[in-house]
């Protein structure tokens, strides 16, 4: 049967090395378990439910990618997209979470009528390929910044707005130890080390006390117990805000469709690429389908009570280990059910382990600053400002937004008009309406 659906003996390989493959996966990507949680518990929302929606999300999007593409992807609710949705949107602009993740719905089905269209890879296609590094740049710094200053290594200040913390202090030292410890464990190339280096600093935290002479973290009074319910985040999604104040949800929707887009072609391309399993134009076979099941877990997870679920570059680690069918991509998904049974270790994992993990996968996403063009400034100077703006912002649809109007209007007053697509155009001029709101309202009460 698993010869006959995931076509093993093609593409050389064995039900054992696929399982193998899924382990490594879920190794390198199981962090997201308590990461997620950590960072969309900011908006206000139960953290233990969010440990099994973050496993349920994972797993049925993992599930759906198996079954339809037969391809080793793993997913899971989206690093940068979480920070966007607690920090950005939550937080920075006072929308409340449930209407948040009607706005991640709404998103998803959008997805699924452009993955259905065929419009969705026209529209990434159809983004300049430097603002496209760019925002990966600019979320992996952000997501950086977010992992500094939750481990309190970098804190505000009323004269210089941020400055160094004080990492005498025990909780900003476990922190920095964490960051050093993982960073070494990834340049040794051991397995899974984002989610050992944040065990290691659980650990360490049941030691070393906190600012108020704690310890940062204690012991669960079990391991092993029955998942907590999802009944605080499942189906309490609204639209209110997206009917009372179109004007401020649409960019909210755009930038959600944008990261997503990103990440999720990216991924499939660069995971496939390296698992052999693109053609001979260098396309993946079946992309409609991958990007359907892309899209349908984001509804899932928003029904559920997450922000966007997308593919994970982390599905590289199982295609390293032989992982070259769906057969890796269910094993992972078996391993998401099964660690909701572990629910209270994932509780038990301070914000000053999780930290570390935000920075290292923040200096993963930079990485991509090396596929820039320095040469050319004209396109140069918008990627970079997309860049600072994001962290500095805090608003990752701020950093877009910025790029967006930058690169249209240096190339349109540089004698470059040919080389803006239509697409980016458009984009910039909704993102300038954004941006310039209440002087346009003004001018129309003036007017009128």
């Amino acid at each position: 049967m698993l010869e006959r659906f995931f076509k093993l003996s093609r593409r050389q390989t064995t039900p054992w090395r696929e399982a193998q493959a899924g382990l490594t996966t879920f190794a390198a990507m199981s962090y997201i378990l308590a990461v997620n949680p950590t960072l969309l518990a900011a908006a206000g929302m139960d953290k233990a439910a969010l440990v099994t929606v973050t496993a349920l999300a994972a797993a049925i999007g993992t599930a759906l990618m198996a079954v339809l593409t037969n391809t080793p992807i793993a997913l899971a609710p989206g690093m940068g997209l979480n920070a966007y949705f607690a920090f950005s949107v939550c937080l920075g602009m006072g929308v409340a979470w449930q209407s948040a993740l009607g706005l991640v719905f709404v998103n998803g089905i959008i997805f699924m009528a452009l993955s259905a269209s065929g419009i969705r890879t026209k529209i990434v296609d159809a983004i300049p390929n430097q603002l496209k590094v760019a925002i990966t740049c600019g979320i992996g710094l952000f997501i950086a910044f977010l992992g500094l200053r939750s481990g309190g290594i970098i804190i505000g200040d009323p004269n210089t707005f941020v400055t160094l913390g004080d990492l005498g202090a025990p909780p900003a030292l476990l922190v920095f130890s964490g960051i050093i410890l993982t960073a070494v464990l990834i340049t040794r190339q051991v397995p899974g080390a984002i989610i050992l280096g944040i065990l290691l600093v659980t650990v360490l935290g049941l030691i070393i006390p906190g600012l108020d002479g704690n310890k940062v973290t204690s012991l669960p009074e079990s391991l092993v117990s029955l998942p907590p319910s999802i009944a605080e985040t499942a189906f309490k999604l609204d639209f209110e805000f997206l009917i009372h104040d179109f004007t401020k949800a649409l960019p909210i929707i755009v930038t959600l469709l944008f990261v997503d887009l990103f990440d999720t072609v990216g991924t499939l391309i660069g995971v496939c690429q390296r698992a052999g399993l693109l053609d001979r134009n260098g396309k993946l076979p079946k992309v409609g389908r991958a990007l359907m099941a892309d899209s349908t877990a984001t509804v899932v997870g928003a029904l559920l009570g997450t922000s966007t679920t997308t593919s994970y570059i982390e599905s590289a680690a199982g295609v390293e280990a032989g992982g070259r069918t769906g057969l890796t991509s269910l094993t992972t998904a078996l391993c998401f059910l099964l660690a909701l049974f572990f629910t209270p270790v994932i509780l038990a994992i301070p914000a000053q382990a999780t930290a570390p993990a935000l920075v290292i996968v923040g200096i993963f996403m930079m990485q991509s600053v090396v596929h820039l063009d320095l040469e050319d400034f004209g396109t140069m100077a918008p990627a970079v400002l997309t860049i600072i703006v994001m962290p500095l912002a805090f608003s990752i649809s701020a950093g877009i937004g910025i790029g967006m109007i930058a690169y249209s209007t240096i190339l349109l007053f540089s004698g470059r008009r040919k080389e803006l697509g239509l697409v980016t155009v458009v984009l910039a001029v909704l993102f300038l309406i954004h941006f310039c709101e209440s002087l346009l309202i003004n001018l129309f009460a003036a007017l009128f």
